[in-house]
């Protein structure tokens, strides 16, 4: 394997094209990284409410969580 040798700007420089690209060619890409997040956020959500809250058995805590992801698309 080959090393490749470049400079601090010329990497950002790079990583931003490619960036870019992605942004312009594979948006569904960052579409299911934004769902992923909002996902991991309600269920962290879920979580912290279900310190508060009675026992939910794990299909009503899915139906719950799977109500919030829909209702803030």
């Amino acid at each position: 394997m080959n090393t490749i040798t470049t400079d601090r700007e010329e990497l950002k420089k790079i990583i931003r094209e490619v960036f870019e690209d992605v942004l312009s060619n594979r948006s569904d890409l960052i579409e299911d990284a934004v769902i992923e997040a909002i996902e991991d956020i309600g269920m962290g959500r879920a979580m912290e409410e279900g310190k508060k809250e009675e026992y939910v058995d794990n299909n009503e805590f899915m139906n719950r969580l799977n109500d919030r992801v829909k209702s803030k698309k």
